[in-house]
């Protein structure tokens, strides 16, 4: 089964660290993102936070007003998070869509939905726990990634990637599930962060002279991109679990 990758370790043996080394940078996305848009959440959620140093670095780096929550399921990324729990940032060992009290002015998806199995049932049972969403997707499709043989499948076995998208296909997918795009910026993890191999190094060049001209274009073709978008729950698919409890109530009051 999908979930005994993360639940059973072996995502853990290929990915001791859990990604920590890329944390400082996402986090930072994350909060450029929320002061463009000028907003400024008071409780926080990460679904799939693995070792916590995300939430880490924006527990150091936000209002000490600000509560912040991490959840996995594996027991490897939580043993990681321990070391970084305070008064603030607590992690969870569990399943999010399993707490019934979950409610968060903002959820954060990083890395997330291309591991998830059922996404679109993932995505929309969110709706009743936050009214806006945060998401960075890797944008694995583009036209150098489609013509190499054994890319999908490396990723697969590396990374635990289910599925793959493209600038196009991810935009759809928020709006097929009723998220609202408030805010959608690409970002160059491939220019950015240090290389992984030779042939990582190697592309950076060509990357970094492309997206410079053309973003987008950089993207369909070279790929090595994501994309970070903040999103809304639409205005009828959105309601807070505590409503969305009293309206089925006054529902069935009416009827009788």
């Amino acid at each position: 089964m999908i979930c005994e990758l993360y639940t059973q370790g072996r995502y853990a043996e290929k990915n001791p660290a859990w990604h920590v080394e890329h944390s400082a940078w996402k986090a930072q996305h994350v909060l450029d993102m929320l002061k463009r848009n000028r907003l400024a959440p008071r409780t926080i959620a990460e679904v799939g936070c693995g070792a916590g140093e995300i939430l880490k670095q924006l527990h150091d780096r936000m209002d000490d007003q600000v509560r912040l929550v991490g959840y996995d399921i594996s027991p490897q990324a939580h043993a990681l998070s321990e070391s970084r729990v305070s008064e603030r940032l607590q992690f969870k060992l569990m399943d999010f869509l399993q707490d019934e009290t979950a409610e968060f002015d903002l959820i954060l998806l990083i890395d997330v939905v291309e591991h998830i199995d059922d996404y679109y049932h993932f995505l929309r049972a969110l709706k009743p726990c936050t009214r806006y969403v945060i998401l960075h997707l890797p944008l694995d499709l583009s036209v150098q990634t489609v013509l190499r043989k054994d890319f999908f499948r490396t990723v697969h076995e590396s990374a635990g990637h289910l599925h793959y998208f493209s600038h196009d296909t991810a935009r759809q997918m928020l709006a097929d599930v009723g998220y609202e795009i408030l805010d959608a910026r690409l970002t160059a993890g491939s220019i950015d962060l240090p290389a992984t191999s030779f042939k990582t190094a190697l592309a950076r060049l060509p990357r970094k002279l492309l997206y410079a001209l053309n973003p987008g274009f950089a993207c369909r073709l070279l790929g090595g991109f994501s994309l970070l978008v903040l999103a809304q729950m639409t205005a009828d698919g959105w309601l807070p679990r505590g409503k969305r409890r009293q309206f089925v109530l006054e529902a069935v009051a009416k009827v009788r």
